[in-house]
C-alpha cells in the first residue's frame, strides 16, 4: 500500500518538532452536486523544526511516531507571511 501524501497549512507549532497541520478538501455531494468543503487537523512530525504558522507544507504518512503523530513534514512549498503585533492590533485603541 502506497503511504498517503497531503498537502495542508500549518496552523500550530504544538511543541518539540511537532506542528498542527490543516488539510482541507472539496467533495462533491453525491445527489445534489454541491462542493463541500471539509477539513481535517493532523499533528506532524517536524524533526528539524523549520515550519512556521502559516506554511504550506507536504507530509507524508509514516509509522506511528507516538499516540496521535503518523504523518511526517517532507517539505516546506511555501513559506507563510510573518505577522507582527503591530498588524494585528492596528485597530484597537
Amino acid at each position: 500500500m502506497p503511504l498517503s501524501e497531503k498537502i495542508g497549512k500549518v496552523i500550530k507549532i504544538s511543541g518539540a518538532k511537532t506542528v498542527k497541520v490543516e488539510v482541507s478538501t472539496l467533495k462533491k455531494h453525491p445527489t445534489f452536486g454541491k462542493y463541500i468543503r471539509s477539513s481535517k487537523c493532523f499533528l506532524v512530525h517536524d524533526p528539524k523544526e523549520l515550519s512556521k504558522v502559516g506554511d504550506v507544507v507536504l507530509i507524508r504518512e509514516t509509522r506511528p511516531i507516538s499516540k496521535l503523530k503518523h504523518f511526517r513534514v517532507v517539505k516546506i512549498l511555501e513559506k507563510g507571511k510573518e505577522v507582527s503585533s503591530y498588524d494585528t492590533d492596528e485597530n484597537t485603541a
